[in-house]
Formats: C-alpha cells, sequence, structure tokens
C-alpha cells in the first residue's frame, strides 16, 4: 500500500540499495534522471549513472571497456569526438564533488545491450534499475499514429525487460508534450498510462520542484552541457529547464528551435513512472526486438511491424 505523501516509483526506489539510473534513448536521456539520483544519494542510497550513447565508443581507450559496449566514461576519459555527453555529465558531477563515472552502452540490438546490462548490473551489485527517457515515446506500444524516435528507447526496454533477475525495474519520463515535434500525440500518451494504470503498472507522476536542491542542480547541470554544446544543446532538457524556471510558451533558448513553435509549459517538469513489466506487457511488438544485435535490426522490425497493422490508432486532440 502506497501513501498519498510518497510517490509510488520514489517508495519503491527507496527500497532498493543500489539502483542504476539508465538514459534509455540516448543523446543527453540520463540528464532526465540526475533530479532523481541526487535525491536518491542524499537519502544514502548508492546511485549509478548511465546512458546509451550517441558518441562514437570504438575509439575509446582500451582501459576504459568493462565488458563489449560497456565502458566507463570519466572526466578526463579521452574521445575521437567533441560530442559526448556522459564525458560531459561526468565533468559536471567531478565540478560538484560528486562521484564522477558515468556509464555508456553502445547503441546495440537487445541481445548485445541486454549482455551489457547484465555485466554492469553484476559488476556493482545493482538492485535496481529505473531507465529514464527524455520526453514520452517511450510509452508509445506501437499502434500509434506516431512513435517520436523509438529504436534506442525500445531497444533499452526489451533489454531490461529480460533481465528478471533484477528486483525492480522501473520507466521514469520526463518532458511531457516534447515528443510532439516527433509526431507523438500525448493524448494517445494518456490513453496508454491510463493502460498501465488499469493493469497495476502505472507509479504516478511527481514534478521536479524548482526551490530544492534537486532542481537547482538540475538547472545547473542543463546549463553547463548547453555551453559545453552551443551549437546543439539538448532541445529536451532546455525545455524542461525553461519549464522548471516558470517560463511559457515558445521560448526560445537555441537556434535549433527557430522554425518550431514551443509550447513550454509545466507539465513538462512532471515524471510519469511505469514498471518495466507492465510496461512491456502492453507493448505490440517489443517482442520481434529479441533477437536483434543491430540498431538497424530493430528500426526493420518496427517498420516491418508497422507494415502489417490494419489501422493506427489517430492522433487525438486534447479536449482542454
Amino acid at each position: 500500500m502506497f501513501s498519498l505523501l510518497e510517490p509510488p516509483l520514489l517508495a519503491r526506489l527507496k527500497t532498493a540499495e543500489r539502483i542504476l539510473i539508465a538514459g534509455a534513448g540516448g543523446g543527453f536521456d540520463v540528464y532526465a534522471g540526475l533530479p532523481v539520483a541526487l535525491a536518491l544519494r542524499a537519502a544514502g542510497k548508492e546511485v549509478h549513472l548511465a546512458n546509451l550513447s550517441f558518441s562514437h565508443l570504438y575509439g575509446l581507450p582500451a582501459d576504459v571497456w568493462l565488458a563489449p559496449e560497456l565502458a566507463e566514461i570519466r572526466p578526463d576519459t579521452a574521445a575521437a569526438e567533441p560530442y559526448f555527453p556522459e564525458r560531459t555529465l561526468a565533468r559536471w558531477l567531478s565540478l560538484h564533488g560528486m562521484p564522477d563515472t558515468v556509464w555508456a552502452f553502445g547503441s546495440v540490438g537487445v541481445q548485445p545491450l541486454r549482455a551489457a546490462y547484465r555485466a554492469l548490473a553484476e559488476h556493482l551489485g545493482i538492485d535496481a534499475i529505473l531507465l529514464v527517457d527524455g520526453g514520452t515515446d517511450i510509452l508509445m506500444r506501437g499502434d500509434e499514429a506516431g512513435l517520436g524516435t523509438p529504436e534506442e528507447d525500445m531497444a533499452s526496454l526489451a533489454a531490461v525487460a529480460g533481465m528478471s533477475g533484477i528486483p525492480l525495474r522501473m520507466v521514469a519520463c520526463l518532458g511531457f508534450g516534447i515528443d510532439s515535434y516527433h509526431g507523438v500525440n500525448h493524448s494517445l500518451v494518456l490513453e496508454n498510462l491510463a493502460a498501465l494504470d488499469r493493469a497495476g503498472g502505472y507509479l504516478g507522476a511527481f514534478s521536479i520542484p524548482r526551490d530544492s536542491r534537486e532542481g537547482a542542480l538540475y538547472l545547473d547541470a542543463v546549463a553547463h552541457a548547453q555551453a559545453a554544446f552551443p551549437e546543439y544543446p539538448s532541445i529536451v532538457h532546455g525545455s524542461v529547464a525553461a519549464a522548471l524556471r516558470g517560463q511559457f510558451g515558445d521560448v526560445r533558448f537555441t537556434e535549433r528551435t527557430r522554425y518550431s513553435s514551443l509550447f513550454i509549459n509545466p507539465l513538462m517538469t512532471l515524471y510519469f513512472g511505469a514498471t518495466v513489466e507492465a510496461l512491456a506487457a502492453n507493448h505490440l511488438y517489443l517482442d520481434r526486438l529479441e533477437q536483434t544485435y543491430l540498431m538497424r535490426q530493430i528500426s526493420s522490425a518496427i517498420e516491418e511491424f508497422r507494415d502489417e497493422l490494419p489501422a493506427q490508432r489517430p492522433p487525438r486532440m486534447f479536449p482542454h
């Protein structure tokens, strides 16, 4: 039995001792887990950060590899390209005197990604995994008119869904509304959350308080990342940060959005939580990804599934 005084997702995480918070969709997704990680560490939990990486990991030094497709990234890790969100986060953590390792998973299919997750879970003694998504497209079950950018999210979800030896496996999404740019209809997001609730797998919603240590440090981390990549800042976290500062509407924080009309609003600061088990059970094509080894195989499997659908769930207008 849960209490109104504590969101179910956080209540479950507080029962764990060694927690892995991992960005599911690549890029800056791991930053979506930073406020939760900070709060859990303050509560005395051992928290580790990881991310499915968009960077070219194969040029990394040999000594960073714990296992195939799994690299230990530190503030001083040498890399062949400047775009390296995992190292940028490690540097920010170091600046604040925090544990500064960020683990990087290769952008691969389900089988090698699950093997990398298992290697890390065994190495660290993990008893809980929280997948975090910047946006909400990880909640798409597959028959919606728009899926956003599902490949990396689904690789992560399928990989962790097959790890039944980990007692707690959950998903948290931050940035409601942001994926509309990629065709996600958020009325269907809410419909999917309702279905998860009926199945007993919805873990509630809660927001980042602006006037909190976690909120202030999150804003600082996002600003640090924007300064590190001025030409290519994260639109997701730039949007969440703007909403957390109380901004509203078509807010401009990067030239990357100059041809788009944004709708920054307080809902973007909300986390929505679900169990991995319920999310996987509600999904319509996740089983087709099980034997994939390459990300392009996931893309092909999704395309084939979509071609076989007799109809897609059409977008619905939000009625309020």
